[in-house]
C-alpha cells in the first residue's frame, strides 16, 4: 500500500518539476523576445517608486513640537474698588448691574434668569438696555466696558 502512494508522489513531483521548467522557459522566452519593453517597465517602476518616496519627504511638513514648562507668578492687583460716579453716569439700574456682573461670570441668559429669579425675556430686555447705555453691541464688549469703567470686578 505504501508503494502505491510513493509512486503517486513521485509521479506528482515529476509533473510539478516539468511544469516549473516549462513556465521558466516561457518566462525566459518572453524576457528575451520583449527585453526592451521589460527594461522600460522596470525603469518606470523604479522611477515611480522613487518619485513617490521623494514627494512624501519633500511635502511632509517638518514640525517639531517643543513643550516648555515655566513657573508663572501671578501678582494680585489692587483690590476692586467700585466706581460709583461711573455707575451713576452710565445710567444703569441695580438690576442691569447684576445682569452685567452675571455676564462677566460667563453665565448664559437662562442661567442669569435662574440666578436672579427672572424670566429669560426680562434678562434679554435688561441686556439690551445695558448695551444701549454702555454703547456696545455684544456681551463681551459690555463686560470689557464695565471692567474699564470699574463698575464690575
Amino acid at each position: 500500500m505504501t508503494r502505491r502512494y510513493s509512486d503517486i508522489l513521485i509521479y506528482g513531483a515529476s509533473l510539478a518539476l516539468l511544469l516549473f521548467l516549462l513556465k521558466w522557459f516561457e518566462v525566459k522566452f518572453l524576457l528575451y523576445s520583449h527585453s526592451i519593453e521589460v527594461m522600460i517597465g522596470a525603469v518606470a517602476v523604479v522611477f515611480t517608486v522613487l518619485g513617490i518616496w521623494l514627494s512624501s519627504k519633500l511635502t511632509k511638513p517638518q514640525i517639531k513640537t517643543v513643550v516648555v514648562e515655566k513657573e508663572v507668578i501671578v501678582e494680585k492687583g489692587p483690590e476692586f474698588i467700585f466706581n460709583e460716579s461711573a455707575f451713576l453716569e452710565s445710567g444703569l439700574t441695580e438690576r442691569e448691574l447684576e445682569v452685567l456682573t452675571s455676564m462677566s461670570l460667563g453665565l448664559s441668559n437662562q442661567e442669569i434668569a435662574d440666578k436672579l429669579h427672572l424670566s429669560v425675556p426680562t434678562i434679554k430686555s435688561h441686556a439690551s438696555n445695558l448695551f444701549e447705555k454702555l454703547d456696545v453691541k455684544r456681551r463681551t464688549q459690555a463686560v470689557e466696558r464695565g471692567k474699564y469703567l470699574k463698575i464690575i470686578p
